[in-house]
C-alpha cells in the first residue's frame, strides 16, 4: 500500500487493527539516526488459497497530500519561507538516500507526500536501485519532464546527481505552479532542456559527445543559458535563482550534491525555512495529482516563449485548479 494509500486499502487495515489479525504485526516507533519510522507488517502465509505463494504488506502512515496536488490547487500558496521547508525536507530525505547509495531515480512532484502537519515523505521506490559503479543501469528512468540530460543521451553509468536535477525542476516549480519543461518525446525534452539550460556542447560539457545517443538524436545549437532569465518573472529571490541555476547543470559532474544544497545561502538567508502545519490547517480536504481536473498544455519556462508569472495568467480564478498535465 501505498503511503497515499486508497480506500479501500485503507479500510481493510483498520479492520485488521480491530479484529488483532493473528498475521498482522504493529512494528512500534523507533528512531535510525534522525529518522523516525512506524509501519505495520501484515503477512499471508502460502497455502492454497493463494497458489501457495505468500504475500506480505507494508503499510505506511496516511499522507494527507501530494506536492503535485497542492500546486494545482489556487487555494493552496506557498510563502519563501514555507517554499524553502519544502525543499530543505526533500533534499534532508535524498541526503539519506544517498548517504546510504540508493538512488531514487523517479523524482517528480507527485512522488512527495506531505502529512497535514508538513512533514514530507519521499515514496514510489519502485524505480530505486543500490548505488553500484561496477554494473551499468537503464537509462529509461525517471518521469519525461524530469529526466536530466545524461539519461536522454543514453548515459548508464550515472549517479546521485540525476535526483538533483528533478529537485531542481520541483524546485521551480514551485513558483511556477507547473512543470517547467513538459516534453512530448526525448527528443523534444533535449530540445526544452536546451532552451531554458543552453545548448549541449563540449565546451559547457566535456564528454558529452561520447555518450551513446550523442550522434543519433538531433542536438539543438546555438542556445544560450537562460535559467535565471527565464525563471526572474517567476522567482524574486537571488539566492534561490543560484541553487536552482546550480541544480539544472547540464554537466553531472558540475551540478551540486545534496550536502552543497543544504548549505547553499538560500536556506540560511531570511525568511528561514518555515512550518507548513499552519498554512495547511487551511485546508480541510486532501489534494492528490489523481484528483486534479485535466488540463490544457502549458509552456513553462523552457517552452518557446518567455514564461508568464502566475499572477498575470488569464483565466486563473482562485476557486479553480493550476494548470498541470500529467
Amino acid at each position: 500500500m501505498k503511503g497515499c494509500g486508497d480506500y479501500n486499502s485503507y479500510t481493510n487495515y483498520k479492520r485488521l487493527c480491530i479484529l488483532d489479525h493473528v498475521f498482522f504485526i504493529l512494528v512500534p516507533k523507533g528512531i535510525q539516526g534522525t529518522l523516525h519510522f512506524r509501519f505495520t507488517f501484515c503477512l499471508f502465509s502460502a497455502s492454497q488459497y493463494n497458489r501457495y505463494k505468500s504475500t506480505f504488506y507494508l503499510i505506511f502512515e496516511f499522507c494527507e497530500h501530494d506536492l503535485a496536488g497542492l500546486l494545482s490547487n489556487a487555494y493552496v500558496k506557498f510563502n519563501l519561507g514555507e517554499i524553502k521547508k519544502v525543499m530543505q525536507q526533500l533534499l534532508n530525505g535524498l541526503y539519506y538516500l544517498h548517504s546510504n547509495k540508493i538512488l531514487h531515480r523517479d523524482i517528480k512532484a507527485a512522488n512527495i507526500l506531505i502529512t497535514k502537519l508538513g512533514v514530507l515523505k519521499l515514496a514510489d521506490f519502485g524505480l530505486a536501485r543500490a548505488l553500484d559503479h561496477l554494473h551499468k543501469y537503464t537509462n529509461r528512468v525517471v518521469t519525461l519532464w524530469y529526466r536530466p540530460p545524461e539519461l536522454l543521451l543514453g548515459e548508464r553509468n550515472y549517479g546521485p546527481v540525476i535526483d538533483i536535477w528533478g529537485c531542481g525542476c520541483i524546485m521551480a516549480e514551485m513558483w511556477t505552479r507547473t512543470p517547467i519543461m513538459q516534453g512530448k518525446t526525448e527528443q523534444h525534452q533535449l530540445q526544452l532542456i536546451s532552451q531554458l539550460c543552453g545548448s549541449i556542447k563540449p565546451e559547457v560539457w566535456p564528454n558529452c559527445t561520447k555518450l551513446e545517443l550523442y550522434n543519433q538524436l538531433q542536438i539543438p545549437d546555438g542556445h544560450k543559458r537562460k535559467v535565471k532569465e527565464r525563471l526572474k518573472p517567476y522567482v524574486k529571490d537571488q539566492y534561490a535563482l543560484d541553487l536552482l541555476d546550480k541544480m539544472l547543470a547540464l554537466d553531472p559532474a558540475k551540478r551540486v550534491d545534496t550536502d552543497t544544497a543544504l548549505s547553499h545561502d538560500f536556506f540560511w538567508e531570511d525568511p528561514a525555512p518555515q512550518d507548513l502545519a499552519r498554512m495547511l490547517s487551511q485546508h480541510s480536504t486532501s489534494m492528490f495529482e489523481y484528483l486534479a481536473p485535466p488540463r490544457r498544455q502549458q509552456h513553462g519556462a523552457g517552452g518557446a516563449g518567455r514564461p508568464v508569472p502566475q499572477q498575470q495568467r488569464p483565466g486563473a480564478s482562485m476557486d479553480q485548479h493550476f494548470e498541470r498535465v500529467f
